[in-house]
């Protein structure tokens, strides 16, 4: 018998499952800042900054204040730009405020090698000189090939090597949902 889509996913989280889990980082991160003074909260794109988003939100909703955001394209710092493509696409960079001397909260869907990261921490020390950089992620997959650990984990997730795990927000992708996709080998 052929595998089905359904054999071969498997929704990890749904929309109020996400909200929920997203409220409880927010307040994790509040605790350990104690408040929210000086903190910045940094979408790597492009799944990240939906996150940041959803997470700077949330702790302004709950401290009464604007938590500064920002954006970091990572296109030029990736340790595989030479695969990419010829032409890769950059686009800009964009911060609220200076980063000296704030905590960032580093933000991505999905934590997986520690590659894009790395590459993150590679960029954002082109901004400035943070007085800590913090990592949030929605998904831990494990796998890690460089010595990096996330802050604030949203699920952890025991995946293969092959697995795939997709991660959409409203505002990038119309729903809100995190899926795995068993042993995904994508077309050639």
């Amino acid at each position: 018998m052929p595998d089905t889509d359904a054999q071969r996913s498997r929704r990890l989280l749904d929309a109020r499952q996400m909200d929920r889990v997203m409220r409880r980082m927010a307040g994790e991160i509040l605790e350990q800042n104690q408040g929210a003074a000086g903190l910045i909260l940094v979408g790597i794109r492009t799944r990240g900054v939906p996150l940041a988003e959803a997470l700077a939100d949330e702790i302004g909703r709950i401290e009464g204040v604007e938590v500064p955001r920002g954006i970091l394209d990572i296109t030029l710092y990736r340790d595989d730009l030479s695969v990419i493509g010829p032409q890769p696409i950059v686009r800009p960079t964009s911060l609220q405020e200076p980063i000296d001397d704030k905590v960032v909260v580093l933000c991505d869907d999905v934590l997986f090698t520690g590659r894009t990261v790395r590459a993150a921490l590679d960029a954002l020390i082109d901004y400035g000189r943070p007085k800590a950089v913090r990592l949030a992620v929605l998904v831990d997959r494990g796998h890690r090939e460089l010595p990096i650990q996330a802050d604030f984990v949203g699920k952890t997730v025991d995946t293969g090597d092959d697995d795939v795990v997709k991660v959409a927000f409203e505002a990038t992708d119309g729903r809100q949902e995190v899926m795995l996709l068993h042993d995904y080998r994508a077309p050639r």
